[in-house]
């Protein structure tokens, strides 16, 4: 049976495929070769295969030139989106700098305007406390010249009333009326001392009402001042306030840990004091040691901001291409930045570089302490500029962009880690980016 399936499949490529001979003719001989159906057959496949794997092979690699040629338009055309936003987000920072500086003056002048009040409300004190000293010692005395006319008029009444009853005065120059004369002479003079002083006590009241004028009108100027720079500070606070806490961080913990470190006192934030006697400071004066006290909240919020990575470690126009979280099942506990190779990489906060070399799946690694138990860490880089124990500040190079370690392609892996925990860093960058 299988001799009878050869024999019909013989027959059945005979039929398309005939034998065939190919002579070979030389000088002194002629040749030929038999081509048998089969072989014509197994030729005529060996063919096809060819010329259609030729025919697959055109087509994939045109697609995949057309799909390269579209990937590289897309990556120019977010590229460019990605230039326009970091321009946007520059010219943003670059508006919030001019306004922070605007507002550094304002704070100056207001400090300059609370130190000229002080002085004012302390010198209209002393003119109110001597005015009222002068008060007191007026009507002492008035009341004293009152009393003493008084007392001269009973006497005098007296003695008219003892001379009347002795049959009238005398018409001649007498010891009586010498005496009369005395006392005439005395009350006049007396009611005349009295006039005066009652003229000195109402200047002294006129002058007092001005002087509570003056002063009124100085409350309503400080109260106005008040109010501009308790707005001032409200407004600058308030985000810092929201930045640390969208950064999972304790604003007062934070600030108490800064001012720990920065516990010196006086220079113009000193609190103000009106009073060495233990008399109440006034509602003026805790008003401005509420401002100070805000302001050097401000201060503390400028160091921790400067010592937490509130930024972003690259300048150059780059792309996100993974963010922090889980990926199949593990931990990606930082963010990729894709951007070209040797691009400048930059410390995001002050710290202490801890680690400068390679590090298995990290490749070529920067590892930088910085306070409050934080820690960043930059991946994957072409060259380290930086040695381990040196100090570093924000904004300086500390590395290129490279693709070493296990990576697929040049790219920054940038972790922040707390407490020894990864945290996501795009927090920190965003919640720079709402303030600065």
């Amino acid at each position: 049976m299988r001799t009878q399936l050869v024999i019909k499949l013989h027959s059945t490529l005979e039929r398309y495929f005939p034998e065939r001979r190919l002579f070979l003719k030389s000088d002194t001989d002629t040749r030929f070769i038999r081509l048998r159906p089969e072989t014509q057959a197994i030729a005529t496949l060996g063919g096809t295969v060819v010329v259609g794997w030729t025919i697959i092979a055109t087509a994939v690699l045109l697609m995949d030139s057309i799909g390269a040629g579209n990937f590289r338009d897309q990556a120019l055309r977010d590229q460019v989106t990605y230039q326009q936003r970091l321009n946007a987000l520059s010219e943003e920072r670059d508006a919030r700098a001019a306004e922070a500086v605007a507002a550094q003056e304002r704070f100056n002048a207001a400090l300059d305007e609370v130190s000229m009040m002080q002085s004012e409300l302390l010198a209209a004190q002393n003119k109110v406390r001597e005015l009222e000293t002068g008060l007191d010692v007026v009507q002492s005395t008035l009341g004293k010249t009152m009393k003493e006319r008084e007392a001269a008029r009973e006497q005098y009444a007296a003695l008219k009333g003892d001379l009347e009853a002795e049959g009238g005065m005398p018409a001649s120059g007498s010891g009586e009326n010498e005496t009369v004369a005395l006392l005439t002479d005395a009350l006049s003079r007396t009611a005349a001392e009295r006039d005066q002083v009652v003229a000195d006590a109402e200047d002294a009241f006129v002058r007092a009402d001005e002087m509570r004028t003056e002063i009124r009108l100085m409350e309503e100027k400080n109260d106005m001042i008040f109010r501009q720079l308790e707005e001032a500070m409200t407004v600058s606070v308030k985000p810092l306030d929201k930045m640390f806490e969208a950064a999972g961080m304790d604003p007062d913990q934070i600030i108490s840990q800064v001012r720990r470190g920065y516990s010196g006192q006086g220079g113009p934030l000193t609190p103000l004091s009106f009073s060495t006697r233990g008399e109440d400071l006034g509602a003026d004066a805790e008003r401005a040691n509420r401002i100070l006290n805000q302001m050097d909240r401000l201060n503390l919020y400028r160091i921790a901001a400067q010592k937490a990575p509130f930024a972003s470690p690259l300048r150059d126009p780059f792309r996100f291409t993974s963010g922090f979280g889980y990926r199949w099942g593990r931990l990606h506990a930082g963010t990729d930045f894709a951007a070209p190779h040797g691009t400048p990489i930059y410390a995001t906060a002050d710290g202490t570089v801890v680690h400068a070399g390679w590090q298995s799946g990290y490749g070529r690694l920067v590892k930088i302490k910085h306070e409050f138990g934080i820690e960043t860490r930059y991946a994957h880089n072409s060259k380290l500029l930086v040695k381990v124990g040196q100090r570093v500040s924000r904004g300086q190079q500390i590395a290129a962009m490279g693709n070493t370690g296990r990576s697929t392609g040049t790219h920054l892996h940038y972790e922040v880690r707390v407490g020894g925990k990864p945290v996501n860093p795009m927090t920190y960058i965003k919640a720079a980016n709402d303030v600065f």
